[in-house]
């Protein structure tokens, strides 16, 4: 079972290929450039590598979201395109639980974070079940004030982590004192090969059916709401 997994939701552009319980390959970067352009390469250089045919493909996971509105829909679409072409399932998954993945042998809760702006976070809280990462709380878009005074309830350590944390590691530790920990930097870009890993088990959806999860609309539709409500 080859399962092709595809990540642009934030800044890291994710790729990976798995069959099975092997991993055949994995690309990944954290660059600020055009996902759209080179996602596609990114691809096929992979599957060329891997020596796989679209046709040896039994289905195809994607990120999302939350994320970068414009980084959701790329990768949404082309998982969708890929999907719809080949008549294999597509898995949505959240960008959120494939970046909790990386806390996979932290012994407490993981806490994602993508920052929002505005002193507003997109986080959620995870633990690990058998190897598989499980919702503690959904997926959210919360003041980040807000949510660390929640996380101060459980009595539990927990880990923070993703390529923002450092934007608000001060804040954090000001709130959370010793319960807050924080990973290594090398585990701040979601793996591909861990959202493949994740979409494995679950049951695939006909690519129609897949749709971002962006958790709050963008400004702009936010604002043309309110003008129609008036």
């Amino acid at each position: 079972m080859k399962i092709l997994a595809v990540d642009t939701s934030n800044y890291p552009l994710g790729v990976a290929l798995i069959d099975g319980e092997r991993v055949l390959g994995e690309y990944c970067t954290n660059i600020k450039k055009n996902h759209s352009l080179r996602v596609m390469p990114a691809i096929e250089m992979l599957m060329k590598e891997c020596e796989t045919k679209p046709e040896d493909l039994t289905k195809i996971v994607v990120a999302n979201g939350p994320g970068s509105y414009t980084g959701v829909r790329i990768g949404v679409t082309i998982a969708k395109t890929l999907a719809w072409s080949l008549n294999i399932p597509l898995v949505p998954v959240s960008s959120l639980a494939t970046l909790a993945a990386s806390g996979r042998y932290f012994n407490g809760y993981i806490c994602p974070i993508f920052d929002a702006r505005r002193g507003q976070v997109y986080t959620g809280l995870y633990s690990f079940d058998q190897e598989l990462v499980k919702p503690v709380h959904d997926d959210c878009n919360i003041l980040l004030t807000d949510w660390l005074d929640s996380l101060k309830k459980f009595d539990k350590d927990v880990l923070f982590v993703g390529n923002d944390v450092r934007l608000h590691q001060e804040t954090i530790k000001e709130h959370l004192g010793d319960q807050a920990q924080f990973a290594s930097f090398v585990s701040h870009n979601p793996r591909p090969s861990e959202l493949a890993f994740h979409g494995r088990t679950l049951d695939g959806v006909h690519p129609h059916e897949v749709v971002p999860n962006y958790i709050r609309l963008a400004e702009a539709e936010a604002k043309w709401l309110d003008a129609q409500k008036k």
